[in-house]
């Protein structure tokens, strides 16, 4: 039950995520975006890991595999996401999100041994067939270049997604989810501080401090990167990869819904038919696993 919950609270959480970085490219770059999300992300975790009182073993701490997570599931794929959403809808890229657990199936095949039976590998398929159909929707005010660009950022994004997932079921499955989302955060922020030292990203907007831009920065500073973090890495430790990235059979709802009464953003039917498409995939390639005890 406490897994089913937590799957539904962090859907809600990063519906409202992709809403927020649309709202936040009207003054950010990409890559501000990404910085001061997981620094938020960092201020929030830290009072309650200090409150808490957990223990780090620094001796033991599996840095190595920290920084890949960090680095493919935070760093990486939040600038692609936020430049990606430069050219589609905050409800468009949450349909492209989705295909996080096809993604995490393939990954697993490619690089952990998984084995998937012949009715997961069709909904591989299935799940292709949906993405080809976005790619062939009428995206108003967008070439077909851009359109095309998008969804490409957004799929290389949901590759490190499901990447990410296997590689820390494998590897920090000894690692407290405290440890793991903090770690993800810092390697995230410092990936992204890097890049603007180069792209001149230091240099704060005029409008930076504008309520209307504080609000999305604490919904996703502090909700869609700390606290979801949190929740997500206990159900990858607690159930499965698979698992923890059945989220996006939800996403792809609220944050269509929240584009639609917020941003009066119009996703076209044939997308609607691509999730559709999707959704079935992701059912196909998905799998059931015994849960483990989960470190806290």
């Amino acid at each position: 039950m406490k897994l089913y919950s937590a799957l539904f609270i962090l859907s809600l959480i990063w519906g409202m995520s992709f809403l927020f970085i649309k709202v936040l490219l009207n003054v950010f770059d990409p890559w501000q975006i990404v910085f001061i999300r997981c620094v938020l992300g960092i201020l929030t975790i830290l009072p309650l890991f200090l409150l808490t009182k957990q223990k780090v073993h620094w001796k033991v701490l599996p840095i190595k595999a920290l920084v890949i997570v960090g680095l493919l599931n935070a760093g990486i794929p939040w600038g692609l996401i936020a430049w990606s959403e430069t050219f589609l809808d905050s409800g468009y890229t949450a349909i492209l999100n989705a295909t996080t657990p096809i993604w995490t199936a393939m990954m697993g095949v490619l690089f952990f041994s998984v084995k998937m039976q012949w009715k997961q590998w069709f909904g591989v398929m299935v799940g292709f067939v949906g993405i080809i159909f976005l790619m062939d929707a009428d995206a108003p005010g967008l070439s077909q270049k851009e359109l095309i660009l998008g969804i490409f950022l957004m799929l290389i994004a949901t590759c490190c997604y499901g990447y990410s997932s296997q590689f820390a079921k494998k590897h920090l499955q000894e690692t407290t989810v405290w440890i793991t989302a903090s770690t993800t955060l810092i390697v995230g922020s410092l990936l992204s501080a890097l890049i603007m030292s180069f792209s001149g990203g230091w240099q704060l907007p005029e409008r930076a401090l504008e309520s209307n831009v504080i609000l999305p920065l604490i919904g996703l500073g502090v909700f869609g990167s700390g606290l979801a973090y949190l929740m997500y890495y206990y159900m990858i430790s607690a159930g499965s990869a698979e698992f923890a990235t059945l989220v996006t059979y939800l996403v792809p709802v609220s944050a269509v819904i929240w584009g639609s009464v917020l941003l009066q953003e119009q996703i076209p039917p044939i997308a609607f038919l691509g999730l559709f498409l999707i959704f079935l995939g992701v059912y196909l390639t998905g799998r059931k696993k015994r849960t483990r005890a989960v470190k806290i």
